[in-house]
Order: C-alpha cells, then structure tokens, then sequence
C-alpha cells in the first residue's frame, strides 16, 4: 500500500510533532513547535510544550514535506499560460463553439456561433475567464478584455450555479473546467460593468449572434479591462 504522506510502498509513518498557528486581532500571525509523545497506556499522543518556531527551522520542514510528497510532474500543453500553487491559467483559440441560453429575455436557445479567443484561471479563490483580441497564443503584455457572457461578475469571475467543475485546480483538469463553462446554460447579466460594446446593449448583441449573424467573433465589440494576462497570472484573485 503506498503511504499517502511520504508516497513509498510499504512505509509506515509516525506523529513526532505538532505545528500551532496562532493569529491575532491585528493580524498578526504566529507559530509553535511542539514535540509529540505517546503515553505508555492507551498510546495516546500528547502534545509537549512548545516553542517559537524560527524562519529556517519552517523552511527545512517545508522543504522535507515537498521531497517527500511524490508529486507527479505534469506535462505542459501549449495553451497553458501561468502555473503555481493558486492557480492554473490557460488560453483557448478563437473557435465556433456551441452555447445554451435558458433566459427570460432571449428565452431556451442554442447555436454554434464564433468565440473570441479566451484566457481562463481557475484558482483557489473562483473561476475566471477573460478575453483577448489575439488569434494566436497570448504574451504576458497581451491586453485583457471583459468575457462578452452572461454569469459573469466583475474582474472575470464566473458564477458557477449549478455547473458540474472539477474539484481540483491543476493541468489535468483543465478540459473538465471548460466543459463546465461552455456546457452550461447562460442565464442573466450579472450586475458589474458593461460585458460589451454593441448598439442596444448585451441582450440584442446575443440575438444576432444566435441569429448567425457574424461569421467571426466582432472583436469591436470586446470591452478593455485595462489589464494584460501577467497581470492576470501575478494576481490573488482579488477583482
């Protein structure tokens, strides 16, 4: 059986000691070590008296953790843009794409019509998606512009409701966090800032491009953030 802490078959493990984190009305954080002893009845583990736990002491056991943890190295497609332990951030290519409506303004439709080109993050704080007026792979200083859908709120962030996504924010996951957005029904405008730049607004914008009206995406119609996708990548989700 391949142990879950260390990842070696067959190896077994035990409680030494204990890390306390202590935080404070003003914000402040704080940390103890303590070392953990087993009763002589019962087993039980005791956690001893503690001690301040120094700068280079948490960073020798951080970096003990990360080579025991055997994590599997993942294979960096093309589309992936920005990759750390809060995120993952990737680009999709302009594409005719099918999406569903299910609103009381446009009513139950579905059409394969054109997408800009889309930079999505999935990240510990939410689901965020962006567009780009670039056909080709994006740069750190490509512009950011506003996703043109509905069930979006402000600074990209998509609001879920009931869309099947995946539980884990990693490369392999990638296809089940797109599947989640494209697959699912677009519902209202969220309250926020104008999604699109199109003469009568968001709603008639939709009908024509339900009705096939364009054959590319009006990339005129893309609203600027003021943002590129380093900005996007450097971020901690905050909108």
């Amino acid at each position: 059986m391949k142990n879950l802490i260390t990842g070696k078959v067959g190896s077994t493990v035990n409680l030494t000691s204990a890390i306390l984190l202590y935080e404070g009305t003003n914000g402040a954080s704080y940390a103890t070590a303590h070392p953990v002893e087993r009763q002589a009845r019962g087993g039980r583990a005791v956690i001893g008296a503690g001690r301040p736990v120094t700068r280079e002491g948490l960073v020798t056991a951080l970096r003990a953790l990360d080579e025991n943890a055997a994590a599997k190295a993942a294979f960096l497609p093309p589309t992936v843009l920005g990759l750390n332990s809060r995120a993952v951030t990737w680009w999709c290519p302009p594409a005719m794409r099918r999406v569903f409506f299910k609103s009381e303004e446009i009513g139950r439709r579905t059409a394969v019509v054109p997408h800009p080109g889309l930079v999505f993050q999935a990240g510990n704080y939410g689901f965020r998606v962006f567009s780009v007026n670039v056909a080709d792979r994006p740069g750190p200083d490509t512009p950011l512009f506003e996703p043109p859908y509905f069930n979006t709120w402000d600074g990209g962030l998509i609001c879920v409701g009931s869309a099947r996504v995946p539980t884990h924010i990693d490369v392999d996951s990638i296809a089940g966090w797109e599947s989640g957005f494209f697959d699912s029904a677009f519902t209202h405008p969220n309250n926020g800032g104008k999604r699109v730049a199109y003469e009568n607004g968001e709603f008639a914008f939709w009908r024509d491009m339900l009705d096939g009206k364009f054959s590319a995406f009006p990339l005129e119609a893309l609203v600027s953030t003021g943002e590129t996708v380093l900005d996007l990548i450097h971020s901690r989700g905050v909108a």
